[in-house]
């Protein structure tokens, strides 16, 4: 069917777009408060981090969030398979002399100068992309299938997730698995191929653990307390929920968690929400994750509402993807789940994960004017 790259539909749903700028607001807010005695310690600015936020992320983000806002979101249907190939093409050049390695992990690609690119995070569009258009195919019994459907999307997902896994990027991986599955489900595929996949994927994650082992048997280790050291192994989830719980019922105020100034690791990125519970308490906390869960909800309801199959699952899909982020960063850190390492969308310092949160909300407010 051919269409034009632009068309004019409804009007962008504007709760969905309030949502999303105050929760960039926020970010900004929290890094600035999280990240200034850092910035001074390492670089003589307190306004460091928030710079970078600014240059690699905001701007760069803004730029494509404006552009998928205005072209029609049918333009990635035709395109979904080039971009997820060309976005697997890109995370295996992380391995390539061109790969930035950082922690042990080779997720990067150096773009020249201090510029990096994360080719997972990119992933997060292109898998969702491809998958509803391959979904939404009238053509194939994709979701009734083993054939023509169960057995394609196995080999795909495992595919994108063993490439994934080698950087390692497995936190990633489970996202991306999780919001393939849940598309699936939506779609409206046999139950019985659903619990397939999950009971597949589950048992691939626990064999990874177990014989692969390193620091995601480690972390699992630290979580059932088993051989735990409160110094070493422990220490991240044990300050983090020190953090968390320091802040009471309406926290310390803006800028007075005493956890930012190096006792808690990772606090502009893997740890931002513990300082949130700390500065702005129970309450501030809970106002966040109403401001997740209204996210997430809106994007369901829009999704329920589409007619057209592709801009239904792509709704969805990004949905599952930032509600299933949102926990997993709030799991870890309150001791729920084991340390993950996954930042808060929005929120937690990251220029790639910023460009790809933001083109992924310009693409929803895009398929929002014809819902």
């Amino acid at each position: 069917m051919a269409f034009r790259a632009f068309q004019k539909g409804g009007h962008i749903d504007s709760l969905l777009f309030a949502a999303v700028f105050l929760l960039v607001v926020v970010g900004l807010v929290m890094l600035v408060s999280a990240s200034s005695e850092l910035g001074v310690k390492r670089f003589g600015d307190p306004y460091y981090y928030l710079k970078q936020q600014l240059y690699k992320g905001i701007l760069p983000g803004a730029v494509f969030f404006v552009v998928a806002l205005f072209v029609y979101y049918r333009v990635y249907q035709k395109l979904a398979l080039a971009l997820f190939l060309i976005s697997l093409f890109l995370a295996l050049l992380v391995f390539s002399p061109l790969g930035h390695s950082s922690g042990g992990s080779e997720r990067w690609l150096a773009l020249g100068g201090p510029i990096t690119f994360q080719p997972a995070e990119l992933m997060k569009i292109t898998f969702v992309l491809y998958l509803a258009a391959w979904l939404s195919n009238p053509r194939t019994n994709r979701r009734g299938s083993l054939f023509e459907g169960l057995l394609p999307l196995v080999l795909v997902t495992a595919l994108a997730a063993g490439i994934l896994v080698i950087q390692p990027a497995t936190s990633t991986v489970a996202i991306l698995v999780a919001s393939g599955i849940a598309m699936y489900f939506l779609a409206g595929a046999k139950l019985r191929y659903v619990t397939f996949m999950v009971c597949a994927c589950a048992t691939g994650l626990v064999l990874l653990i177990l014989f692969a082992g390193g620091y995601r048997l480690d972390r699992v280790k630290t979580f059932l307390g088993i051989g735990t050291d409160p110094l070493r192994d422990g220490y991240h989830v044990s300050e983090a929920v020190t953090t968390i719980g320091s802040g009471g019922l309406t926290g310390m105020g803006f800028g007075q968690s005493p956890a930012k100034s190096g006792r808690l690791p990772a606090v502009v990125n893997d740890s931002i929400f513990a300082i949130i519970a700390s500065e702005f308490g129970f309450l501030g906390s809970a106002v966040i994750v109403s401001l997740f869960g209204f996210l997430v909800t809106r994007m369901l309801i829009l999704a329920r509402r589409m007619r057209d199959t592709f801009g239904r699952l792509v709704l969805a899909g990004f949905g599952v993807i930032i509600g299933i982020q949102v926990f997993v960063h709030i799991a870890a850190l309150s001791g729920t789940l084991p340390l993950t390492g996954i930042p808060l969308p929005f929120i937690s310092l990251g220029g790639t994960a910023m460009v790809v949160f933001l083109t992924m909300m310009g693409i929803s407010l895009n398929i929002s004017k014809y819902a």
